[in-house]
């Protein structure tokens, strides 16, 4: 594996302005927490993924970049210090531990970048998530519907839907589930992820932390400012009301809406695209063929 030595000053630099970086972007999130409040466009990533603050701000190196003069890494799990005090990420450890999940990572990748995007899903998987529910029964109960629910309804019912996302599929309503002409499932993931996908784009940073220590920082965060802008788009396209939250509705129910959606879903496909070569260059140095 190529390997690149960096001096203290070096990884120092990079450390802190990752924890920097970090810190900003989380510190409404900590300071909505301590006060008991939510924010239901940017708090998701947290509170779906499970993924802490804490843990978002520890910066890697990745695999192949040595450590010069990093004492505090002796007993930091996932490193390896020398006698010289130089460190490094212990990658024959975590590949050990993890091949499966790095195996599976890579192919699933591998299988989303092979296909088209899709570009005519309209983001009505979250309009199919409160499909015939009654008041009181949304999952984002705090916010309101732009439209009636009759209205609502009828938008789904008047769409295909063709949501191919597992996670987001086994969120629908018992009433829209029949409605989807996927049946999208965890055990044939492989099979259905393609590359335009929101929530597979948001995923994008779901695997770059499952892969810490041994993924590199700077693609983590990368992968997490991806994933709050698809979030924005995500609830912009929603059947919920976000405006008090700065947030302007993208009216996919309308001509002029779906070609918003569809314009900025390709930019953001192109984004999750580049993020996934750079996840898979870091599979390809964990399990070289």
């Amino acid at each position: 594996m190529p390997s690149t030595t960096l001096t203290r000053d070096e990884w120092m630099t990079r450390a802190r302005a990752h924890e920097d970086a970090v810190d900003e972007l989380t510190a409404g999130y900590l300071d909505r927490r301590s006060r008991g409040e939510r924010h239901p466009v940017e708090d998701f990533l947290f509170e779906y993924y499970a993924h802490r603050p804490s843990h978002l701000r520890r910066w890697h190196p990745g695999p192949g970049v040595e450590l010069a003069d990093a004492p505090e890494y002796e007993g930091r799990s996932g490193y390896v210090v020398d006698d010289d005090g130089s460190a490094r990420p212990d990658v024959a450890g975590f590949v050990g531990r993890r091949e499966r999940t790095v195996t599976f990572v890579r192919q699933l990748l591998t299988a989303t970048l092979s296909r088209p995007g899709t570009h005519d899903c309209f983001g009505l998987h979250e309009w199919a998530m409160v499909h015939g529910l009654q008041p009181g029964e949304q999952r984002h109960e705090q916010l309101p519907l732009r439209l009636d629910r009759a209205q609502t309804d009828a938008v789904v019912e008047s769409h295909r839907i063709k949501c191919s996302h597992a996670d987001a599929y086994r969120f629908f309503t018992p009433t829209a589930v029949g409605l989807n002409s996927l049946r999208p499932t965890r055990d044939d993931q492989l099979e259905h992820e393609q590359p335009a996908c929101l929530h597979a784009g948001m995923d994008t940073y779901k695997w770059a932390f499952k892969l810490a220590p041994a993924m590199p920082s700077e693609i983590t965060l990368d992968a997490f400012r991806h994933a709050l802008r698809i979030r924005r788009l995500d609830m912009q396209a929603s059947p919920y009301d976000v405006s008090d939250f700065d947030t302007d509705p993208v009216a996919i129910e309308t001509s002029e809406g779906k070609a918003e959606y569809v314009a900025r879903q390709r930019e953001l496909m192109v984004t999750s695209n580049s993020l996934r070569r750079r996840l898979l260059d870091v599979c390809d140095l964990l399990l070289p063929e």
